[in-house]
């Protein structure tokens, strides 16, 4: 009963966001776990310099993309359906962030964010919807996993106000996604994560020992903590998991450890 609980073996995976940070690390767990991998990213060699690292461990293909539009989003969906007409799990984790001051937080900033954290994700998964439920059955469920971030459940110290508005906006779209999607059988569920060394996190990326000494678990995030969660939710292990996001974070969400800002 628990020998293939973890397996993604034979299961065919897209994971936006791939080549780099978090959507690696998640790339990588699913590849060692038997799926074949479509990975997307807008810098293109970046993206395929990844899918060619990750071939190493399995079947990793590069398919960049820029996804901050709808178009970008159904022209996408519709090069993965070229190649697979049956996609088993769509990890929703390109994103952005900008920080700037209160007083002069500017409209591109905010529609940038928004428009790639929040829309981008929802017109991806409507472009991919066809896909899913080719792949999806009663005992198989295809799967949604959104990436959001602690800092939709719990404010930061950064002035970074589109960011965390979209971030919990992502934790609530997938619950609605959830209660429409498993009339499909398909299963939507979601990531927070904290500290995670990667270029959107650099304080966890140049200061891991300062981070660290703010999280509970006196750590950051390691990469198998990522993809560990990653390969539960895709996984026959993660089928009863439906519309909840998990903070992966070492604690810090939740916890009432005092912060130097508070």
């Amino acid at each position: 009963m628990m020998k293939d609980l973890f397996s993604l073996q034979g299961r065919v995976a897209v994971v936006t966001g791939g080549s780099r940070g978090i959507g690696k690390m998640i790339a990588q767990g699913f590849v060692e776990q038997g799926a074949k991998v479509y990975i997307s990213a807008r810098k293109a060699e970046a993206c395929n310099e990844t899918a060619a690292e990750l071939s190493a461990l399995g079947t990793c293909i590069s398919l960049p993309f820029d996804l901050s539009t709808v178009d970008g989003c159904r022209e996408f969906a519709a090069e993965v359906v070229k190649q697979d007409e049956a996609i088993d799990i769509l990890v929703n984790n390109a994103g952005a962030a900008w920080g700037e001051p209160f007083e002069t937080f500017p409209e591109k900033g905010w529609d940038k964010t928004m428009d790639l954290n929040v829309k981008s994700l929802f017109y991806l998964t409507q472009a991919m919807h066809g896909a899913l439920k080719n792949a999806a059955s009663e005992d198989k469920p295809a799967k949604v996993i959104n990436i959001a971030s602690i800092d939709g459940i719990k404010i930061n110290p950064w002035e970074t106000y589109a960011y965390q508005a979209s971030k919990a906006a992502v934790i609530h779209l997938t619950r609605r996604l959830a209660a429409r999607l498993i009339q499909d059988n398909i299963c939507v569920s979601g990531i927070a994560p904290g500290a995670f060394s990667s270029e959107m996190n650099f304080a966890a990326r140049d200061m891991p020992d300062q981070t660290a000494n703010l999280i509970p678990a006196k750590r950051i995030g390691r990469d198998t903590d990522m993809a560990g969660t990653a390969v539960f939710l895709a996984s026959r292990a993660g089928d009863y998991v439906i519309g909840d996001t998990l903070a992966v974070d070492g604690g810090m969400a939740y916890s009432n450890l005092e912060q130097p800002w508070a």
